[in-house]
């Protein structure tokens, strides 16, 4: 059994961890840390998880354990994972520390001094589905955040094989309040948030150094984005919306062949027959996504639609299958939970 600790557990993201591990067969969860309710029992914080967990929160002395789930704000796993690492214990860091392979640019963005850089050329970035080989084996993976495991998704298989021209890249993304934590926040609150729709980080967000890095990776050239977040009155479910410009001569069955060939193995990823597009509901409670794009001939511009979970194939979901990865399990134990609908 793979003894397992979150830092974090009272969270969103540990919470969907607590629920997912679970039901996982080959866990036994160790440890469990807040440290803001250390002394009570995680039931008592989560009662949906009554019948099933007694562990009691903590706040230090972490015992020996295989791996480490961060579900912490960031700047804070940075500063704890050297410590952990040198324990033998592997890492999945679920914020935004191991991210971004410069410490200035998170810098830049994060408005926080990194905690321990040297240890960034460690971290692998977990996105299984287009970095499975660099992940096994690792002792430190950087879970990516919710907006860019939807982005990417739908662009990077393109930019690989270069069908699309890496310049002018926009995505419009939406996602459901739960994104941005249990954190008290006015412009959260229920009368702000119900019967209401707004933009926010416009050219700004802190997902957007992490798209670029990957996309230009992809792209084997430099990819600026024109990024746009926005705040729906619904709890949870990521919908990116994708525009780019395709190259001359490309067909949109030939977009959809590279979609085809990339995931026709993958169990989470799911390209929708022409003319059915997805909704964040097909994804609510689950580790999958949905894809669905089409070619407007008169712009040559394609527009790409993805969807997910932000708090599973976003955050925890996609935590596991790395998980499961470093331990050389199948990628879908304890994963194969499916949608819950309406």
């Amino acid at each position: 059994m793979i003894k397992v600790g979150i830092l974090g557990a009272t969270g969103y993201t540990g919470q969907e961890l607590l629920r997912l591990l679970n039901n996982h067969p080959e866990v036994t969860l160790a440890y469990l840390g807040s440290s803001t309710s250390a002394g009570k029992r995680i039931s008592d914080i989560c009662p949906h998880l009554q019948e099933s967990l007694e562990n009691v929160l903590e706040a230090e002395e972490i015992p020996d354990v295989n791996v480490m789930f961060m579900a912490l704000p960031h700047g804070i796993a940075a500063a704890r994972a050297r410590e952990l690492m040198e324990r033998g214990i592997k890492i999945v860091d679920l914020g935004a520390d191991f991210r971004l392979k410069d410490a200035q640019e998170y810098e830049n963005w994060y408005k926080v001094k990194h905690a321990d850089p040297a240890l960034l050329p460690e971290a692998v970035y977990g996105l299984p589905e287009l970095y499975r080989n660099e992940i096994a084996g690792k002792a430190l993976v950087a879970n990516p955040g919710c907006y860019p495991t939807a982005s990417q998704l739908a662009l990077v298989p393109l930019l690989r094989t270069r069908l699309l021209d890496p310049t002018g890249i926009i995505i419009d993304a939406k996602s459901g309040v739960s994104g941005a934590g249990r954190g008290i926040v006015q412009n959260l609150h229920y009368s702000e948030v119900n019967e209401n729709f707004k933009a926010y980080g416009v050219g700004v967000h802190r997902h957007t150094p992490e798209i670029e890095q990957q996309l230009s990776g992809a792209a084997d050239a430099k990819v600026m984005i024109s990024f746009t977040p926005h705040l729906v009155p619904m709890t949870r479910g990521i919908l990116v919306t994708v525009y780019a410009t395709v190259k001359s001569g490309i067909t949109e069955q030939e977009l959809r062949d590279c979609w085809q060939q990339a995931y026709e193995k993958e169990p989470f990823i799911h390209v929708l027959p022409e003319k059915e597009w997805p909704q964040t509901k097909y994804t609510y409670g689950s580790n999958h996504a949905f894809l669905q794009l089409r070619y407007d001939q008169r712009t040559c511009r394609v527009v790409l639609v993805s969807v997910i979970d932000n708090l599973v194939k976003g955050a925890s979901g996609q935590a596991i299958q790395n998980m499961n990865i470093l331990f050389e399990l199948p990628e879908t134990m304890g994963l194969q939970t499916t949608a819950l609908w309406p």
